[in-house]
């Protein structure tokens, strides 16, 4: 970042105490460290247009109500928790973040090149979108909207629920209860991997995605999947209202309530026991059968 004549520089000095820079504004950040034996928080509460690099994190609440932040090359350790909390107009780049809830009811943030280990990460945050970045962490992005990312690697139970609006491409998902009670959400070109994948969703869309795990995609309504393959996906569907091309067999569907799903062949399709009306078309290329499940 080129300095600025009337920019205040802050360069290699160490912040122990209770909001040691708070209200800073229109200052650049270099190679600072916060902790010490005073335990302080709050380093940066209420700044305003900051360039942080190369910096230290280990105490708690850093980055509070910050508007206008470019955070780069920094560390966040597992003490620094809840570190990026109310913010607007944040690119975080090539930093790693490891403190519990690092991020949160925050606006307009772009992460590149970021490495995460953070439960309950991304909580209740809009229009963020990530890039070449790894996440690791349980309850990711709950309740998050506006949400792009591409060439993400993430790890951890229960991520993206109660999303409202998200985009994903060339993406590796390892996770369990993913995408649960989401809406408008689109997963392009990626590994989807885990149990119980997008139960009670609304307009979830995959496409030339690989799906692998158990009891997928029930209880959805317009779920949609295009030129997709699954590996291990019994009992897919129960109750879902579907459009699916899928290329391959399907190892079983349970009751899936409306729509059409052709896939090269079902394992095994399992009707009766519904609670809801089963009307479900299922066309199996390779046997060239249709079958048309119609129950009470």
């Amino acid at each position: 970042m080129r300095e600025k004549q009337d920019q205040q520089v802050i360069e290699n000095k160490t912040y122990p105490q209770e909001r040691a820079l708070y209200h800073l504004q229109d200052a650049l950040v270099r190679g600072c460290r916060f902790e010490g034996e005073e335990d302080g928080e709050s380093a940066f509460k209420e700044g305003r247009r900051l360039r942080v690099e190369n910096c230290h994190f280990a105490l708690r609440y850093p980055l509070w109500h910050v508007h206008g932040l470019h955070l780069a090359a920094s560390e966040m350790t597992e003490t620094c928790r809840a570190a990026l909390w109310y913010d607007s107009d944040v690119t975080i780049e090539d930093c790693a973040m490891h403190g519990i809830k690092a991020l949160r009811e925050c606006e307009d943030v772009t992460l590149r090149r970021v490495e995460v280990s953070s439960p309950e990460f991304g909580w209740n945050t809009k229009r963020v979108r990530v890039e070449e970045s790894e996440l690791a962490g349980d309850y990711m992005f709950f309740g998050a909207g506006g949400l792009a990312l591409t060439d993400v690697e993430q790890r951890g139970k229960y991520s993206f629920q109660y999303v409202r609006g998200m985009r994903a491409e060339h993406c590796n998902f390892d996770t369990k209860d993913a995408f649960w009670h989401s809406k408008n959400v689109t997963v392009c070109d990626s590994v989807v991997k885990g149990e119980y994948l997008g139960w009670y969703s609304e307009n979830l869309t995959f496409i030339r995605c690989r799906i692998i795990g158990t009891q997928p995609l029930c209880y959805c309504k317009n779920l949609r999947l295009i030129d997709c393959t699954t590996e291990g996906c019994d009992l897919a569907f129960e109750y879902s209202t579907v459009h699916a091309e899928i290329r391959g067999e399907v190892l079983s569907v349970k009751n899936p309530r409306g729509g059409k799903i052709v896939a090269d062949g079902f394992g095994e399709i399992i009707e009766g026991d519904n609670v809801y009306p089963v009307k479900a078309k299922l066309i199996a290329r390779g046997k060239q059968r249709v079958h048309t499940a119609r129950r009470p």
